[in-house]
């Protein structure tokens, strides 16, 4: 059992789900929130995200001894799948278990947030102004031995290094969406990043059933989004030029790829309010008439709406029909 602390800012879709792989690995787990707003629109998701990782451990018995059953299982959740039985999924469910329920906590008050933090991980919005403003109010606060990571997706950590008061102890660890299966995590320095620091969350992330995937040097986008994002702009700005509707693109990627989804059910998964940020962040957003201004113009007006993803319960598609 792993009684260090470890602390997520934010609760969004990606943190909220960091923060319970953490809980079910054993870390003793606080989400810092912003407000009792915050309060209400995270717990929420911890309910479902921790439903949906039960669920889905729970329907792993059935994969045993399956030929599929190595390709499709969870892999965040169960680390030794050649040894796996139904007898040992049944008591990793119910350690599982209590874990999710004992070990996630919710907290406003900074300093008690993140006092005797062995890692604090920033989950934040993709907002550069948002995220310097989290590291000033929290750098004198967390103890002289705190890890202090960021899961930003597109932005570097030598962007941020200098505000956190911790440069040799910063770095970023990014994750991918429903990482309990997906479980990737990326692990990048910045050029003052400690080598025993990064090597000590490369452990981390193991610990918590990632596969480390380590970065030899900062690259915006990392491995994954380096791939993942201008594969979803393609598609948004398909969208936006009126080329074809989401459903069409969707489905067209489908059938020509085998993929199990297209880039706008994606999109409704990472949740609509990312992909708008990071698309604000292209200084032809700003400029009328082009296609990156197209493609804000149409995700505002959806996120306006509150059509913001799938935890919304709309997006591209409603996902309150049953």
């Amino acid at each position: 059992m792993n009684n260090k602390k470890v602390v997520v800012l934010g609760g969004g879709v990606l943190g909220t789900q960091i923060g319970l792989m953490c809980a079910y690995y054993g870390y003793d787990t606080t989400f810092w929130l912003r407000s009792e707003s915050s309060v209400g629109r995270t717990q929420p998701k911890i309910e479902r995200y921790s439903a949906l990782m039960l669920e889905d451990l729970a329907q792993a018995k059935a994969l045993v001894g399956t030929p599929m059953g190595a390709f499709v299982y969870p892999r965040g959740l169960i680390k030794d799948w050649k040894a796996a039985t139904a007898e040992s999924l049944d008591e990793l469910y119910a350690a599982g278990k209590k874990n999710l329920e004992e070990n996630v906590h919710i907290e406003l008050d900074k300093a008690a947030a993140v006092k005797d933090a062995y890692l604090v991980i920033e989950s934040m919005s993709e907002d550069p102004k948002a995220k310097i403003d989290v590291y000033t109010q929290f750098k004198d606060l967390l103890d002289e031995d705190t890890i202090l990571v960021t899961n930003s997706s597109t932005l570097l950590p030598s962007m941020f290094a200098e505000y956190t008061g911790r440069p040799e102890k910063y770095l970023s660890l990014h994750f991918a969406n429903t990482i309990w299966k997906n479980n990737t995590a990326e692990v990048m320095g910045h050029p003052t990043t400690s080598p025993e620091i990064y090597n000590e969350v490369v452990k981390f992330a193991a610990s918590i059933g990632m596969v480390p995937l380590q970065l030899h040097k900062e690259q915006p986008g990392y491995i994954l989004n380096s791939m993942l994002v201008p594969f979803l702009s393609a598609a948004q700005g398909l969208w936006a030029n009126g080329v074809a509707d989401p459903e069409t693109i969707d489905l067209t990627w489908q059938l020509a790829t085998s993929a199990p989804a297209g880039p706008f059910k994606i999109l409704d998964i990472v949740g609509l309010e990312t992909a708008y940020n990071i698309n604000q962040m292209k200084p032809a957003s700003q400029q009328e008439g082009t296609t990156e201004y197209k493609i804000g113009k149409l995700l505002k007006e959806k996120i306006d709406k509150g059509e913001t993803g799938v935890n919304a319960g709309k997006g591209f598609y409603d996902y309150t029909k049953k």
